[in-house]
């Protein structure tokens, strides 16, 4: 059974077959969607089933005000998640909106995903850093609803709005100015070397042991479907060989997130990394953003553990980058 109805709100619920693109609000939306929420990005995320869409409405200025998608499991044991393939998921809400019409969204949706045979739902956030307010709140009524927060991960982001040498730490500070006397340059690259960009991009990871999350042909998909969303930074060294390479991708208005981040072991003693994320800073602030998302650092989980470490390292080195921290949050609730 539905919740009962919130005077001046209503919920849109619809549902997409397999394959097919979420279903696009009846009202227009009060906000940007994040790329990642964006149904034309989540038909190309292949989920394995139904897509549900849920919608607030605010009946007084006529508009979607809040959106949620969720990937019921077809197969068993009845667990739901937000998202169904992607880097997150969760509620995006416009500016403003109350506790009371959050939680009736949620209500309708947990009520609905009932419907479906659903015996729990796990909803993984965005950085707080994306949308500081309305993180917030999400979390205070997930809260209220009896939802548990499973995973905290530690996340930074570089403000343009900084000067980036100011903020880096003194021995990141060397490593720049030893980049530039080196002669090593940033530069933006064009979508056309994107295969061998990969494979750079690839080869680098595997040297410490890790593999990429998408193939070539995927990430090709996205850069034809994103063009403007989808970019790469690169430093060349005097020869014109790569020292650093990363796809970037632009989420929002206000944030650009750096992907795929990659450089080589032989070239640690220059540090190309430093310069390459001076290049994305001087890139965010031409453009007016606000955050460049810097990701977790979370390693792969071993044997008998749910969710890997965090790699101190890795946070080190974003926290001497001058990188803000802040909270990427994901939580579950049992449906009964």
């Amino acid at each position: 059974m539905l919740p009962t109805a919130l005077l001046g709100w209503a919920v849109y619920v619809a549902e997409a077959a397999p394959g097919q693109p979420p279903a696009g609000p009846r009202r227009p939306l009060a906000f940007a969607p994040f790329l990642y929420l964006e149904p034309a990005h989540q038909v190309l995320q292949s989920q394995p089933g139904v897509v549900l869409s849920f919608y607030l409405e605010e009946e007084a200025t006529g508009q979607s005000v809040a959106q949620f998608f969720v990937v019921p499991d077809g197969a068993g044991p009845g667990q739901a998640s937000s998202p169904g393939q992607a880097p997150f998921g969760g509620v995006q809400l416009a500016a403003g909106v109350p506790a009371t019409a959050l939680h009736h969204l949620l209500a309708v949706a947990e009520a609905t995903l009932r419907q479906h045979g659903q015996r729990q739902l796990l909803v993984r956030g965005y950085p707080a850093c994306y949308d500081p307010a309305g993180v917030a709140l999400l979390a205070e009524v997930l809260g209220q609803r009896h939802y548990i927060t499973t995973l905290a991960e530690e996340n930074y982001y570089l403000d343009p709005t900084r000067d980036y040498v100011a903020h880096l730490h003194p021995s990141e500070r060397r490593r720049l100015r030893r980049c530039h006397q080196l002669g090593l340059v940033p530069e933006q690259e064009p979508p056309l070397i994107l295969p061998w960009a990969y494979d750079f991009i690839a080869a680098c990871r595997h040297e410490r042991g890790q593999q990429l999350s998408l193939p070539l042909p995927r990430v090709q998909e996205l850069f034809r479907a994103f063009p403007r969303q989808h970019l790469l930074f690169s430093v060349r060294k005097p020869s014109g060989e790569w020292a650093a390479l990363t796809i970037a991708i632009q989420v929002s208005e206000q944030v650009l997130y750096n992907f795929y981040p990659a450089s080589q072991l032989a070239d640690n003693h220059l540090s190309p990394a430093v310069l390459l994320h001076e290049s994305l800073h001087t890139y965010a602030r031409a453009s007016g953003l606000a955050v460049v998302d810097l990701g977790t650092s979370t390693l792969p989980a071993g044997p008998g553990q749910l969710v890997g470490q965090p790699n101190e390292s890795l946070l080190r080195f974003k926290r001497h980058l001058g990188g803000v921290g802040n909270t990427k949050l994901s939580w579950q609730k049992d449906l009964g």
